[in-house]
């Protein structure tokens, strides 16, 4: 068997450390991806919140407009 160089060892800690790094990356791009959704579903929540008051408001808007026109 032959002996590993110093080299050979250096390389297998950097591989080591790129793999850890590449797990955390991969972690934190999941952990993003659910803020993400979950952001987005705020959002889409908020928009449709938004357009319920504004045709309540348009009704209001339009019965006074009605009966302050008579």
């Amino acid at each position: 068997m032959p002996r590993k160089s110093n080299t050979d060892i250096r390389l297998s800690a950097h591989e080591k450390l790129c793999a850890e790094r590449m797990k955390q990356l991969i972690k934190s791009i999941d952990e993003l991806k659910k803020t993400v959704s979950s952001l987005r579903d705020f959002v889409s929540k908020g928009k449709g919140a938004v357009a319920v008051l504004m045709a309540l408001g348009a009704l209001v808007i339009g019965v006074l407009g009605y009966f302050n026109f008579k």
